[in-house]
C-alpha cells in the first residue's frame, strides 16, 4: 500500500491530504502536526479571527468529520524527530515509528524571535498561530497602549485592528518606510498616511533596544533611548523556514528546502511544499522562497499530483494580499526589477492600481481596493503581456480586452 506521511499540519499539509483524497487516492494518509489544532488558515489570524469577526471553525480548513470520513489519520501535538530516508521510517518524539512510501515536508516556518533585555516579561508576544491570537485578544481593548515592533503586513494588520478597537497604537520600524520588503515607496507612503489618519503613531528608522517592566511589560525602549508606554507588545520580525529536520535527513537546503519544479527534493520519494521551500519559478526565471497562502496551496496540489504520478510542474505567478481597515491591498508578481511605474485610478479616490513595467512588459501589479480589475491583472502578469503606459493609464480601456 502507498503510505503518504505529511509532516506539518498547516495550510500546505492540509491541502495536500485534501487534494489526494479528492483525486481518489486510496492509500493511507497521515498528517503529523506539532500544534493542538487540525490544519487551519493563517491569514485570518491577523485579520478576522483577531478582530473577532471570524470564529475558529471558519479558520479550520475542514471540519473534523472530513478527516474521519476520508480515512485521514490526524496526529496533533506530535513532533517528528528523525527521518530515516533509507528505511523510509520517521520517528516521533515519543519514539513511535511510522513507515512511509512518500513523505511530504510541509514544515512551514516559525517567527524570528528576538533576544533582548526584558523579552521574558508578560504581555509580550508574536503572532504566528492560534494560541498567539488567543493570548493577544484580551489586551486589544479601548485605551490600551499597544506597541508593535515591525511594520510589515502582520504588524500593520494588527495595528489596524487595535486602532479600530480604540487602543493607542505605536509601530516601531527599523527601515525607512513601512512594508519595506514587499511594496514600493508609493504604496508604503499611502499606507503610512492611512495609518496616521487612523491615529496610529509610526516611528521609522528606529530599532528595538529592550523592554522594561516588573513582571509584565510597561515600556518599550527604542534604539534612540526613547520610551514607549506599553500594556502589551507584539513583535513582527519576520519568519524563518523550518528546515532542520530536512537537513538532518541529508536533504539539500538553502534559504529553505530546495525542490525542483515538481516539488521533489534531492531524496527520492520525499517532497516539500509551502513556506519551507525554495523553488524555481519559470515565469520569473529565478528561485524563490515565498511566504504566501497561494504558494502553499498550489505547491501542495503539485506534490499530490506527482505522488499520483501525473508529473505536473508548479508554474504559478506569486500573489499576496493584506487587509488593513477597509483597504484591501493585492499584489501579483515581484516588483523591484522594473523601469517604469504607471498608476491607474487615483489615490485620492482610494482606488487605484500601480503597474510595474520592464521594457514595456508587465511584471507586477499592486492594487488598492480594486479586486475586480486585480483578477485581470493576475492574468496579464502571468501572460507577461507587452503593453504601453498610455494604454494602462487609460481608464476608459477595459483591461479584460488585453488578456
Amino acid at each position: 500500500m502507498n503510505n503518504v506521511v505529511i509532516i506539518g499540519s498547516g495550510h500546505a499539509g492540509g491541502q495536500c491530504a485534501i487534494t489526494l483524497r479528492n483525486a481518489k487516492f486510496d492509500g493511507s494518509i497521515t498528517i503529523i502536526g506539532e500544534e493542538n489544532y487540525p490544519p487551519y488558515q493563517r491569514p485570518p489570524l491577523s485579520k478576522g479571527f483577531l478582530s473577532g469577526e471570524v470564529d475558529i471553525n471558519r479558520v479550520y480548513l475542514k471540519k473534523d468529520e472530513f478527516y474521519k470520513d476520508n480515512n485521514i489519520s490526524l496526529m496533533i501535538n506530535s513532533k517528528v524527530t528523525n527521518i530515516d530516508k533509507d528505511s523510509k521510517i520517521i520517528t516521533l518524539e515519543n519514539n513511535q515509528e511510522i513507515q512511509y512510501t512518500n513523505l511530504v515536508l510541509a514544515t512551514g516556518s516559525r517567527v524570528r524571535k528576538l533576544d533582548v533585555e526584558g523579552i521574558t516579561l508578560k504581555n509580550i508576544g508574536y503572532l504566528r498561530d492560534i494560541d498567539d491570537v488567543n493570548a493577544l485578544k484580551p489586551h486589544l481593548i479601548k485605551d490600551a497602549n499597544i506597541a508593535i515592533v515591525g511594520a510589515g503586513y502582520i504588524g500593520l494588520e494588527v495595528a489596524a485592528i487595535a486602532s479600530k478597537i480604540g487602543a493607542n497604537v505605536t509601530v516601531i520600524e527599523m527601515a525607512n518606510r513601512v512594508m519595506n520588503r514587499t511594496v514600493d515607496p508609493l504604496i508604503s507612503s499611502y499606507y503610512h498616511k492611512l495609518h496616521e489618519r487612523k491615529g496610529v503613531k509610526i516611528i521609522l528608522n528606529t530599532s528595538l533596544d529592550s523592554f522594561e517592566g516588573n513582571t509584565k511589560v510597561e515600556y518599550v525602549i527604542c534604539s534612540d533611548g526613547s520610551k514607549i508606554k506599553a500594556d502589551a507588545a507584539i513583535i513582527g520580525a519576520g519568519i524563518i523556514p523550518n528546515t532542520e529536520l530536512a537537513q538532518q535527513a541529508g536533504i539539500d537546503c538553502e534559504n529553505g528546502i530546495l525542490v525542483n519544479e515538481f516539488c521533489e527534493t534531492n531524496i527520492k520519494n520525499i517532497f516539500a511544499c509551502g513556506d519551507c521551500t525554495n523553488h524555481p519559478n519559470k515565469l520569473l526565471n529565478k528561485r524563490l522562497r515565498l511566504e504566501s497562502v497561494h504558494n502553499a496551496l498550489e505547491q501542495a496540489k503539485t506534490v499530490s499530483y506527482n505522488i499520483l504520478n501525473e508529473k505536473i510542474a508548479y508554474n504559478q505567478i506569486p500573489w499576496f494580499w493584506s487587509d488593513q481597515y477597509d483597504h484591501k491591498l493585492q499584489i501579483v508578481g515581484i516588483s523591484g526589477d522594473h523601469d517604469e511605474v504607471i498608476m491607474r485610478g487615483s489615490k485620492k479616490d482610494e482606488t487605484f492600481i500601480l503597474f510595474y513595467l520592464k521594457k514595456n512588459k508587465l511584471v507586477a501589479c499592486n492594487a488598492v481596493n480594486n479586486p475586480k480589475e486585480f483578477l485581470i491583472c493576475k492574468k496579464l502578469v502571468a501572460n507577461q503581456v507587452k503593453i504601453s503606459s498610455d494604454e494602462l493609464s487609460n481608464q476608459t480601456l477595459n483591461l479584460s480586452e488585453i488578456v
